[in-house]
């Protein structure tokens, strides 16, 4: 019986398997370049948000290190638009994650502060520095880091985004997943907070 010598047409199942490896090299190809484009430009951001969060920069550094990983899986899904208020998104869910599961009495939900909120919510000019911002700005550096990590999370955040990060309303409200009238909300109670401690702390 004769054998007879048949060449490979490429439609063979090894044929596929390397359509399918140039396919998958392709798309990590393209999701690196805009990880890189996307989410690298923004770190530093990043690592502030999640320093004030945790206190610490270890703990930070933990929690940039998972958001990006997260960033880096998602970033097929990004969809354009505002990538710094996308990847803080992620930094800030990430750091509420880590907070639960390691220091769980230092979580303080929004349903804790909706009354409170609700209560002292005041309208704001969204560009117009208030006294209270311009009082902030001549604290002592080290007294106001103090104040303002005494801060429950919600109002930190919202404060260290507005005032530290320079987001605007919209962009902290894409950050936070909240309505921008909560946004407000929340900066006029931290603020308010902030101007309590200092006040206090300087009439001592």
């Amino acid at each position: 019986m004769q054998f007879v010598d048949v060449q490979s047409t490429g439609s063979g199942p090894s044929s596929v398997r390397s359509l399918q490896d140039t396919d998958t090299r392709r798309s990590a190809s393209e999701d690196y370049a805009r990880f890189t484009s996307v989410v690298l430009p923004h770190l530093d951001a990043a690592y502030n948000l999640a320093h004030w969060l945790t206190g610490n920069r270890t703990d930070a550094e933990d929690v940039v290190q998972d958001a990006s990983l997260r960033a880096f899986r998602a970033i097929h899904k990004f969809a354009g638009g505002n990538a710094r208020a996308w990847m803080l998104c992620i930094v800030r869910n990430t750091a509420c994650s880590w907070l639960r599961k390691n220091r769980p009495t230092a979580v303080v939900t929004v349903e804790d502060l909706e009354a409170v909120e609700a209560a002292y919510a005041k309208p704001a000019d969204q560009n117009g520095e208030t006294p209270e911002a311009a009082l902030i700005a001549k604290t002592d550096a080290e007294h106001l880091r103090s104040a303002i990590a005494a801060l429950p999370t919600p109002f930190r955040e919202t404060l260290v985004l507005r005032d530290i990060e320079g987001l605007d309303y919209r962009e902290i409200a894409e950050a936070t997943e909240v309505p921008i009238g909560t946004v407000m909300s929340r900066l006029a109670r931290a603020r308010g907070r902030l101007i309590a401690t200092i006040g206090g702390k300087e009439a001592d």
